[in-house]
């Protein structure tokens, strides 16, 4: 098949991952209104065309907190990412590293902080949950730090894990239950198999073999569900930004006052995100709130955004309403389960070449240049 845009990927990967898998993907909690509302709100927002304008010479080439990057957009931490193929975790990091753009690591990552490492060149970026074992995460900061991550990601908005009525319908684990239905999922997906049998990379790797009492999987389950911090607050954040010394970005902002707040905490950036709409249902879409947190925060920190983002145009549209970055989740998640690396990298390029094409058509050149000019808007 033509594979022309991020639905291109969507389609095969759902042929080629696990049914349970890929509704971990494709799913939000709750009604899923808020997961639905990150992409349709991005296509009521209209750009203005302009013409007569010399387009050439054009650069996507910017900054994202001060690291160099072929163009605004990082790849967003995704839990599972190894359970979409096989060491999925190492092949989406060599294609971002190959692309010019960071590459998150989850807290969740199936493969572990050294394995990725191993396998790559240059340093990426690592998420962090706040647990309550404040050991586990002395350990895992610090085991970041050894292993030359960049940047830390800090998550804010897990306190409490959404419902995601799809992942409770397939009984969703890792590794999959032996019970029929999972059976089922996994041997239809022959190709999938074959290639997790070459790999050793199956379980929670930054956690199984680093916490004191998890051996294996199977003791695995409890210790998650007790492990989200409830009592979260900003003293713990300012503790993790000591532990932590280099830069910071803080992840989970949806709403201005607390996008006040983190940047009070010496951030180098933010992210309005509200986890890929798989937390608080009802919530306003990141890009519906976006210009609201850049007007409050714009001039004291940087400005990230993920959710929803499905396309250049995407891109396009989060930047001249103010964000100086943005991040892809499901895109990537589409690619990397369709084709592994190589389709990590078509989604990288099918975004690049329409964020491209899209500012050009805008009458810009230089994505700095990139502003609210370049929105229609009625009022």
């Amino acid at each position: 098949m033509d594979i022309l845009e991020i639905k291109d990927l969507e389609t095969l990967a759902q042929k080629r991952v696990p049914k349970m898998f890929f509704d971990y993907v494709n799913s939000g909690s709750w009604t899923e209104t808020t997961y639905n509302e990150n992409v349709s709100d991005f296509q009521k927002i209209k750009l203005r065309q302009r013409v007569a304008i010399d387009m050439s010479n054009r650069t996507l080439a910017t900054k994202m907190v001060n690291q160099k990057v072929s163009m605004p957009v990082a790849i967003a931490p995704t839990g599972l990412t190894g359970m979409q193929r096989a060491d999925g975790e190492i092949l989406a990091a060599q294609a971002a590293e190959e692309f010019g753009i960071p590459y998150t690591l989850s807290t969740m990552s199936v493969c572990s902080i050294e394995a990725v490492a191993e396998k790559t060149k240059n340093p990426f970026w690592f998420q962090l949950y706040v647990m309550r074992d404040k050991k586990f995460m002395e350990r895992l900061i610090d085991r970041a730090k050894e292993a030359k991550c960049s940047a830390l990601v800090l998550t804010l908005d897990l306190q409490l894990l959404g419902q995601r009525h799809k992942d409770i319908r397939n009984g969703l684990s890792t590794p999959p239950k032996l019970i029929p239905k999972h059976v089922y999922q996994v041997l239809s997906r022959p190709m999938w198999c074959l290639r997790m049998l070459t790999t050793k990379n199956h379980f929670f790797g930054n956690i199984v073999g680093h916490v004191d009492g998890i051996k294996d999987v199977r003791s695995l389950g409890s210790w998650i569900s007790t492990q989200f911090d409830q009592q979260l607050d900003w003293k713990e954040v300012d503790w993790i930004r000591k532990r932590w010394g280099g830069k910071l970005i803080i992840k989970g902002i949806l709403d201005p006052d607390d996008a006040l707040l983190a940047s009070k905490t010496g951030a180098d950036a933010i992210i309005v995100s509200n986890h890929g709409g798989r937390q608080l249902d009802g919530a306003s879409s990141t890009i519906n709130i976006l210009p609201e947190i850049v007007d409050k925060v714009g001039k004291l920190v940087e400005v990230h955004l993920d959710g929803g983002i499905r396309s250049g145009q995407d891109v396009v549209k989060a930047m001249c309403l103010g964000a100086k970055g943005t991040y892809i989740g499901r895109a990537f998640l589409y690619g990397l389960g369709a084709l592994g690396k190589e389709g990590v990298t078509k989604a990288l390029e099918i975004i690049k070449n329409e964020a491209d094409m899209t500012m050009a058509l805008c009458g810009r050149r230089d994505v700095h240049d990139l502003n609210s000019d370049n929105i229609y808007s009625k009022s």
